[in-house]
């Protein structure tokens, strides 16, 4: 009696944040659903709202536009998550350590991540700036180019830059989560270790890095999730120019540049299904059952 009492409370509660859940999340997508299969071009109001089918989808899979963006964002979000992880993990390990100034560290990692991400990014088109960016006023001060550089109007560095703005802004949070794990780890083991005569690098490998699994495993489903849906910096930066463009970039063009809503949420649907793909996928390759524990 007392468990079904503490169930219907907790439902009581729990009630209003599935009711915003559903309202501002599932709506939403179940209407993009069913806008993907008509013809809803505001540019052409007056052929209405038809239905037509999966010709949105069959269009798009025949648009070599559509398999560069998808390809742009996959390579972003693979290199992106991994070299946030690996410089992530690197300051985890460094500000687990006691050491002089240590809580002021921890807090000043943490402004990238607070700054906003618009905010940020028109930061770094500044610093990019051919003309009066900061990054090639250095550069010709030391003498490594004779004349700026134009690095977000070249298809050869305007990827490279949007990477490095990414992992110089969610690094930290990275590492955050990372420094999480490893004080939960306990530092008997590690006692244990230098009794029996284990480097630093033994400890690391059969210690630190099997504990610290489970939290980077759901760290980077986190920033993988959120790598693949890059929309603002790839926007402010170079609005998809220059071999840059991204899904989620691709899909606000069509939507809202050239009105096709029928399109626009055919992409929207891929999109959310990659997302689903990449989570289930993920998830399964990395053995991260949550159920693991009871049986």
């Amino acid at each position: 009696m007392q468990g079904r009492t503490e169930a219907r409370i907790a439902w009581f509660f729990l009630l209003p944040s599935l009711v915003i859940i559903l309202t501002m999340a599932l709506l939403p997508i179940l209407r993009s659903f069913y806008l993907s299969f008509f013809l809803k071009d505001l540019a052409v109001p007056q052929l209405g709202q038809p239905f037509v089918g999966l010709d949105n989808y069959l269009y798009i899979l025949r648009d070599s536009r559509f398999w560069a963006a998808l390809g742009n964002t996959f390579g972003f979000t693979f290199v992106s998550v991994l070299l946030e992880t690996g410089l992530g993990l690197l300051l985890a390990l460094m500000l687990n350590r006691a050491f002089t100034g240590r809580g002021l560290a921890r807090a000043a990692i943490l402004i990238p991540w607070a700054v906003p991400t618009v905010v940020s990014a028109q930061m770094w088109r500044w610093i990019y700036n051919d003309k009066v960016g900061v990054l090639n006023d250095l550069c010709l001060r030391l003498g490594v180019f004779t004349q700026p550089f134009p690095w977000l109007a070249s298809i050869d560095t305007a990827r490279a830059a949007i990477v490095v703005a990414d992992v110089w802004k969610t690094t930290p949070f990275m590492a955050l989560m990372l420094l999480a794990g490893l004080q939960m780890i306990d530092t008997s083991l590690y006692e244990a270790a230098d009794v029996d005569g284990a480097t630093a690098w033994q400890q690391f490998r059969h210690i630190t890095l099997p504990l610290l699994t489970p939290v980077m495993t759901v760290a980077v489903l986190f920033r993988t999730l959120d790598a693949f849906r890059i929309f603002d910096l790839v926007y402010v930066l170079t609005s998809g120019a220059f071999g840059t463009e991204t899904l989620s970039v691709l899909t606000a063009d069509v939507t809202f540049k050239f009105n096709d809503y029928g399109q626009g949420s055919a992409y929207a649907v891929i999109m959310f299904g990659c997302i689903v793909a990449i989570s289930y996928t993920f998830i399964k390759l990395l053995g991260a059952d949550p159920n693991a524990e009871e049986r």
